[in-house]
């Protein structure tokens, strides 16, 4: 890819970007949503973190897919359990990347 191939694709994914959100603060901005509507919202960012971090968490490191051998599936589980059992976002993280790089460590990964 040339150059400007990726300047090009960079403004134009911009301006798309630009476009979608000023549209939305266009149509809804002096409005109320619905409570429906704001309840759902609520979950995005939740949603949006699981789509990022479950493909990398399954399909990556050295033994992809959903084996013993999975380095990460298995911190993840850790992390999840954490998460689910503290509702402590540091304390999650350090569990999962504990578990991670003690796991990479005996494996030798």
């Amino acid at each position: 890819m040339t150059t400007w191939v990726l300047w090009t694709v960079i403004v134009v994914i911009g301006i798309g970007t630009f476009l979608f959100r000023f549209a939305g603060l266009q149509l809804l901005g002096g409005r109320s949503l619905p409570d429906g509507v704001m309840r759902v919202l609520r979950y995005v960012p939740a949603a949006v973190i699981a789509a990022i971090v479950v493909p990398a968490i399954v399909q990556g490191g050295p033994a992809p897919g959903f084996t013993l051998e999975n380095t990460r599936l298995l911190a993840g589980l850790v992390a999840a359990v954490v998460a689910w059992g503290t509702r402590s976002v540091l304390g999650t993280l350090a569990a999962g990347m504990g578990t991670l790089w003690l796991l990479e460590w005996l494996l030798g990964s």
